[in-house]
């Protein structure tokens, strides 16, 4: 199954206590307005009902702007809202477990190693994310980073799409797409712009150049 398309390039993650006072949503509507075709709802400080009267939001927003709504860990609250998918990190549920309950589910899966991503498929995930590339601040004491080279060493290992991630700048994107990466994930980069709109249509713009598309 073909889960992204060209135009699916930037992939935004969003972290309200990294955006400068700026809440999800007004995120949400900038990087959409910037024509991100993907995002990814990653709040792990709200309760519940917050979170889900959060992600129905998304999902109304991204409905509308056609493109894919991803939600971070919470696979009860990508079902009830309707997300297309969520991401599972290596301390989250197993995405097997995830798979048997949401069959058409996207599922997306962490791989830090060359063996989470050997294995991502036969987990019953639907693409997988390298990373983190560089020294990131989202992740709470978080030392180990395998650097760009590893999209050349685990992208043989799996026919799955994949995704990269941690610490990427704009300055990165031609080493990355010249490495195999078409779709690369960031989380500061955006929420941190003083233009998030115009910041995001930079990265689109800049990830189709280097691709060619």
């Amino acid at each position: 199954m073909e889960i992204f398309t060209n135009q699916v390039t930037v992939y935004p993650v969003s972290c309200e206590k990294l955006a400068n006072g700026r809440n999800d949503l007004e995120w949400l509507d900038s990087v959409l307005a910037g024509g991100a075709k993907i995002v990814q709802l990653r709040d792990k400080e709200s309760d519940d009902r917050t979170l889900y009267d959060k992600a129905l939001a998304f999902r109304r927003k991204t409905t509308k702007a056609g493109a894919l709504f991803i939600v971070n860990n919470r696979l009860d609250i990508a079902l009830l809202t309707g997300a297309d998918g969520i991401h599972l990190g290596n301390s989250d549920i197993p995405a097997p477990a995830a798979r048997e309950l949401a069959p058409d589910l996207i599922i997306g899966v962490s791989a830090n190693t060359a063996d989470q991503a050997a294995s991502a498929e036969s987990r019953g995930a639907s693409y997988y994310n390298i990373g983190p590339l560089f020294p990131t601040s989202t992740k709470a004491g978080l030392s180990d980073f395998i650097g760009p080279e590893a999209i050349t060493t685990y992208s043989p290992l799996s026919p799955l799409p994949f995704t990269v991630m941690g610490g990427i700048k704009i300055n990165h994107i031609r080493e990355l797409v010249a490495l195999g990466a078409r779709r690369i994930a960031v989380v500061t980069a955006l929420t941190k712009a003083e233009d998030i709109k115009a910041e995001t249509s930079n990265w689109v713009s800049s990830i189709s150049s280097a691709t060619g598309n």
